[in-house]
């Protein structure tokens, strides 16, 4: 066991009184990273229904465990709680879970992104499940009055040597009276239950049966529809509007401009927004208000200079021929590239890519003078409360925040201004209104992955040793390029630079950002290099990592080579690597973000130029896996988003206007064009967990262009590939 002191954070405990009917309250801040939600409200006291941030213990036997943070799809709102609940020894059919809205006073970071949540809770919220059984322990001891390590528990039941049992309900209300120990010792990995197992979401058959639980479920009285038009292009405004014909409609009750981020407000960062001037038509229902929308008439104007993808493509080419001072340089690179026997050269590129969260983006406000309601999908609520407690000049303890289930973000739903706007409305309007998007709406209103371009180069010897390696980023407000990863500490002359394109299309966080194209890049460019020094690529790899063990370059190597090569020989080893099928052709990748390492093998077939996968293999090392169940699906969604969008989507622009704006241009993946199978494997270790919501998806565009080339003899640079790719 290891021995853990309650000390470690002062604000992580709140010791209370015991509710009127009874039971342990433990409050504990550290749920700040957590995210679970109700299961059956008649199990629970109803003097408890409004108390959050605590860890309730009922004297029925019931373990409550309110979650701060958002629930986006990733399922924390299910391993959260299983961690308490497995440091507090109950049965997982006895744990009910739900949601808290914001409330920065008792949690930290109520933010859903980074796939940090389980990362960062791991260690205080096995402390919280410890913590309150070793309170219950106590209470026992003093009822049986016998000493604390004579009484053992197992699934929410104390026994001492005599055989006498006691359940958490029968001592809760006594536990509550019990200081909170100093320190408290914390199971030991081989000893989980519930940690480990495959655990259904507890949203589950909310979801399956359709009870409302997103935003867009939202519902209050009197509430109105508002929805949005914004500039139809990017650096317009709107310049007049004619209302009239909008305005007699059945059904429409106003008509009204906004500025969504005045002059002089202080914006945070998660307030990225192109548009923050805009036209809102609001209405009984959402079909009145969508006629509506489509009767008005606007001029526009615009203030800056209108962009295109060709201008983009241009500019970001230049930048990855433009030398510059080197943000990390090891050793020599351009004597390595001088003397080389031979030079390796290539560069990728990436465009533009929409959100497409399925749920359409919405948002419920209903300010008065005294205060301001909100209750909505969004990832960031702290943020949003702070810029709704700035725009509409009122106090942010005024501002009020319910987080609900969001039908997917993949981080566009870090950006608040969809709610900032539905505050705005509200006030104008002087009453409750539920902004909705339509999918033009949110597609052509930005925030997009940025597009990238990337220029690689690998020098060998005379002995096809890699001696030298370049990179050279760049990207719309932003460069792809991580200096410290591999193959940086594996070559002894290495050198990495980046450039920025500013422009006022507006770019954001985008499922594993920079990631989700610079492991693209890396991984296709080390299987030519691979290629070009006459080795196998899993065993060139090896080699290198082999030299990051041994010798490392370097002293800011952000990755564990060890690990980074375990992942790549179990991969290799559950796809069986080397053995070959006619007709079916291989693609190897390895690659390390958010803390974890992934190795993918994908299996092809070619129908013509259409790539079809057949099976993918990955081995995953993220530490330990808090919910198999949770995990696999999150490894099984980041595969196929990312196979999708590297092989068909994209968002182009042409002066300052998305060329897309719907389903029926924009390509996404179809369910017939999803691989056939995926096999999982994680390493087991005791390891705490790291990320895993985003891992997974990075490397499986560089496995899928690596069978590609093998299966055709010609490399694809470019996303979507589909326009690329040459038989």
């Amino acid at each position: 066991m290891t021995l853990i002191k309650t000390t470690y954070n002062r604000r992580s405990f709140l010791k209370v009184t015991a509710a009127s009917t009874g039971g342990l309250v433990l409050g504990f801040s550290w749920l700040a990273s957590c995210s679970p939600s109700a299961k059956e409200l008649a199990k629970m006291p109803k003097e408890w229904f409004n108390i959050n941030a605590f860890l309730k213990i009922g004297d029925n036997g019931i373990v409550t465990i309110m979650s701060p943070n958002p629930e986006i799809g990733q399922n924390v709102k299910t391993s959260m709680p299983m961690i308490v609940a497995e440091e507090l020894d109950v049965d997982w059919k006895d744990v009910v879970v739900e949601q808290a809205g914001l409330d920065t006073t008792k949690y930290t970071r109520q933010l859903a992104g980074g796939s940090q949540s389980i990362r960062q809770g791991w260690q205080s919220l096995r402390m919280a499940g410890a913590t309150a059984r070793r309170m219950l322990l106590e209470a026992a001891a003093k009822q049986w009055n016998v000493p604390v390590a004579e009484l053992t528990t197992e699934a929410g039941v104390i026994k001492n040597s005599s055989g006498k049992t006691l359940t958490y309900g029968e001592v809760a209300s006594a536990a509550a009276n019990i200081e909170i120990p100093e320190e408290v010792q914390l199971k030991d990995p081989k000893d989980f239950k519930i940690i480990g197992s495959r655990t259904k979401n507890v949203d589950g058959p909310k979801i399956i049966k359709g009870e409302p639980l997103f935003g867009i479920d939202y519902q209050h009285e009197g509430m109105l529809i508002a929805m949005i038009v914004h500039p139809p292009a990017f650096g317009m405004r709107p310049k007049s509007v004619d209302d009239s014909a909008a305005r007699s409609m059945p059904g429409i009750k106003e008509v009204i401009t906004i500025n969504t981020y005045p002059e002089g407000i202080e914006k945070q960062w998660s307030d990225t927004n192109a548009f923050s001037e805009l036209v809102v038509v609001i209405g009984e229902s959402t079909w009145q208000v969508l006629k509506a929308k489509k009767a008005l008439k606007i001029e526009w104007e615009t203030v800056t200079k209108p962009e295109s993808t060709s201008d983009h493509e241009a500019a970001l080419t230049a930048l990855t021929e433009k030398k510059t001072e080197p943000s990390r340089k090891d050793g020599n690179p351009d004597k390595a590239f001088k003397n080389a026997a031979k030079v390796i050269e290539r560069t990728y590129s990436a465009p533009f890519l929409a959100h497409n969260t399925m749920e359409p983006m919405n948002f419920f406000a209903n300010v008065t003078k005294a205060r301001a309601e909100l209750v909505g999908p969004v990832q960031t609520p702290e943020y949003l409360s702070k810029t709704v407690a700035a725009v509409l000049g009122m106090p942010e303890d005024k501002v009020s925040i319910m987080m609900t289930r969001m039908g997917g973000g993949f981080g566009r739903r870090l950006y608040g201004n969809f709610g900032v706007e539905a505050a705005v409305i509200s006030k104008q309007v002087n009453a409750p209104i539920k902004l909705v998007y339509t999918r033009e709406d949110d597609m052509t209103q930005g925030i997009y992955r940025p597009a990238y371009k990337v220029k690689y180069q690998a020098a060998l010897d005379a002995n096809n040793e890699l001696v030298g390696f370049r990179v050279r980023g760049a990207g719309i407000n932003g460069s792809p390029v991580f200096d410290n990863r591999f193959p940086a500490g594996a070559v002894e002359n290495y050198s990495s630079e980046n450039h920025r394109l500013e422009s006022n299309i507006t770019t954001g966080a985008w499922r594993a950002p920079s990631s989700n194209f610079i492991a693209f890049a890396e991984q296709s460019f080390l299987d030519e290099v691979a290629e070009a020094a006459g080795q196998d690529p899993i065993d060139f790899r090896l080699n290198l990592f082999e030299k990051a063990i041994a010798n490392p370059v370097g002293e800011r190597n952000d990755y564990d080579a060890e690990r980074y090569a375990g992942v790549l020989k179990l991969v290799k080893e559950k796809s069986k690597w080397g053995t070959n099928k006619e007709g079916v052709y291989r693609g190897v990748t390895a690659y390390y973000c958010h803390n974890s390492y992934v190795a993918q093998v994908i299996d092809l077939e070619m129908n013509g130029k259409i790539p079809r996968v057949k099976k993918v293999w990955c081995a995953i090392d993220c530490g330990i896996v808090v919910n198999l169940e949770g995990a696999l699906n999150q490894v099984e969604g980041g595969i196929i988003d990312g196979i999708g969008h590297a092989t068909y989507s994209a968002m182009t622009i042409t002066g300052g206007r998305p060329d897309h704006k719907n389903f029926d241009t924009y390509r996404m993946m179809r369910h017939s064009e999803s691989p056939i199978e995926i096999e999982t494997f994680f390493v087991e270790n005791e390891i705490a967990p790291t990320g895993l919501g985003e891992p997974s998806l990075p490397p499986i565009a560089a496995a899928l262009a690596n069978a590609i080339y093998v299966a055709t003899g010609n490399r694809v640079a470019d996303q979507p590939f589909i326009d690329h790719i040459k038989v």
